[in-house]
């Protein structure tokens, strides 16, 4: 089974992709990264939760900021994991969807359908955004 790690700042979200996953047939953990305590990738230490998903969830605002310097330290740390940046905002200028530092990102509201179709994009290497 699929292992995924959704990483959110906002609980209340967070559960609503977790469950939305879940249902969709993924094994998933949840973190509240960086903004609930200590992360180790900000460290640039390796992170267990991360260490054992198959593909990484997390949003842009999990770290309090935009999010950059945590993308950046998770792509270096973990550059073969995919990786599916969630922003129910705007699209960051910063995102990068080739390369070393790619990501799947997904814009505006997180449906099951939308969340699905960005984790098996990811997983399948593709990485190309999923935008509202």
């Amino acid at each position: 089974m699929t292992q995924v790690l959704v990483v959110h700042h906002d609980v209340d979200i967070a559960d609503i992709e977790v469950d939305e996953l879940r249902r969709a047939g993924y094994s998933v953990e949840q973190c509240s990264g960086p903004t609930a305590g200590p992360c180790p990738v900000l460290r640039r230490a390796s992170c267990w939760m991360a260490d054992r998903a198959d593909v990484l969830v997390y949003d842009v605002w999990a770290s309090g900021d935009d999010g950059h310097a945590l993308i950046d330290h998770l792509r270096e740390m973990y550059p073969d994991k995919p990786v599916v940046l969630t922003s129910q905002g705007m699209e960051l200028d910063w995102v990068q969807t080739e390369g070393c530092h790619g990501v799947t990102p997904l814009t505006g509201a997180v449906t099951q359908k939308r969340l699905v179709a960005a984790v098996e994009t990811a997983l399948a290497g593709r990485t190309r955004s999923i935008a509202s």
